[in-house]
């Protein structure tokens, strides 16, 4: 008699991940001497942690700070910390009764879906999306709501594709930053968006990875606002994508329903994590010039990508992917992929990660590598006929 598999069995595979493998083995198969692979498939900063975040946790294990669990929620200290970070940066008063410290952005999706949405529930988001999204979701007994957003939209969701729903949805996600696009809400878009959930009832999550990763357009925050749940990373601007910590802005009748669940499922986010994550913050020189070697290479890529085949890019508002119509090329996005790394040396994402019809015609760039291995890259493509 064949045993009983559950539902989570059957999640897909976050396919960039997939990509990153094949990188690390084509990488491996390499003569001495040969040109090396170009990392562009993943989201991961090639800059390293902050140096003072380092030098914090050094200082804690050097001093043998008991590294134990830390409450549910997180260090006092930390939280605070956070709290201090929205009143600097939009004038937003947060308790931080109301910040979670999670294991990564990763660890606070499961944490919100299950404290905000029972299974059976519809959530919302504008597709093409952060694949985790969906395959939590789904794993949960949840129900996705696809909004088909494009170029007219910037890849954004927007209150006509809200208002086009029937039923309405118990909730939505939205991302400014946004992965795959780079694209933002506009504060005046985000406003109106928050104002309909408000108004029709609808749990309002805010993906705020990217925050501090925006080259000119104005960010917007749901941490101010009632009802709203945030989720926000040290992976992206802070650099700290191995030490798997993030955080969450609850709302106030979310905060204690969450930690119970953080105390149930993961206990704590890693306490020397904790540590650098809270010292960080006083690394701003360091990270903003990160930033702007982003933008080097953002400039660079979206001046050079149509002159190698590549014209119709999303506006690279944020984060740092660029992500590429390919349609006149392939559709199908998956060997295009496959060729470009085996032929030109160049790990891509295939769009069907991110948006499992359109997708085909579509790659995703990420440009947080190396600034002299985006330049290669740019180069590779223009002699490129894959």
């Amino acid at each position: 008699m064949a045993l009983k598999r559950g539902r989570g069995a059957a999640t897909p595979p976050f396919l960039v991940m997939d990509v990153i493998a094949a990188a690390n083995a084509r990488a491996a198969s390499l003569p001495p001497g040969a040109p090396a692979i170009l990392r562009m498939e993943v989201g991961q900063p090639g800059t390293g942690a902050p140096l003072g975040a380092v030098r914090a946790a050094e200082a804690a294990l050097r001093g043998r700070l008991p590294m134990g669990y830390t409450e549910a929620l997180g260090l006092p200290s930390l939280r605070a910390r956070i709290s201090r970070h929205y009143a600097e940066l939009f004038g937003v008063t947060v308790d931080p009764k109301r910040i979670a410290v999670t294991v990564g952005a990763s660890g606070a999706f499961p944490l919100a879906f299950l404290a905000a949405f029972d299974p059976g529930d519809r959530i919302a988001m504008a597709t093409p999306f952060y694949p985790p999204y969906v395959n939590i979701l789904v794993a949960l007994g949840m129900v996705p709501v696809m909004l088909k957003a494009g170029p007219e939209t910037r890849f954004q969701p927007s209150v006509a594709m809200l208002e086009a729903l029937d039923p309405k949805p118990d909730g939505l996600i939205v991302a400014s930053p946004c992965n795959p696009a780079g694209t933002m809400l506009h504060p005046d878009e985000f406003d109106a968006i928050a104002a309909w959930c408000g108004a029709n009832g609808v749990r309002l999550i805010s993906d705020e990875i990217y925050h501090g990763l925006h080259y000119g357009a104005a960010l917007s925050t749901g941490a101010g606002r009632p009802g709203v749940m945030v989720i926000n990373s040290f992976s992206k601007y802070f650099s700290m994508t191995g030490w798997r910590i993030g955080w969450m802005v609850l709302p106030e009748d979310l905060a204690r329903p969450v930690e119970a669940l953080a105390q149930n499922m993961v206990i704590s986010a890693p306490h020397v994590a904790q540590v650098a994550a809270e010292a960080a913050f006083d690394c701003a020189a360091e990270l903003d010039a990160n930033v702007a070697a982003y933008r080097r290479s953002r400039d660079l890529l979206v001046a050079a990508l149509p002159n190698a085949g590549f014209p119709r890019l999303s506006p690279a508002e944020g984060a740092f992917y660029l992500y590429a119509d390919v349609s006149a090329r392939t559709d199908d996005s998956q060997e295009f992929c496959r060729r470009m790394l085996a032929e030109a040396g160049i790990a891509a994402a295939p769009g069907v990660d991110f948006d499992r019809d359109r997708g085909r015609h579509f790659v995703r760039f990420s440009y947080c590598g190396p600034e002299a291995d985006m330049a290669e890259a740019a180069a590779r493509l223009a002699g490129w006929n894959g």
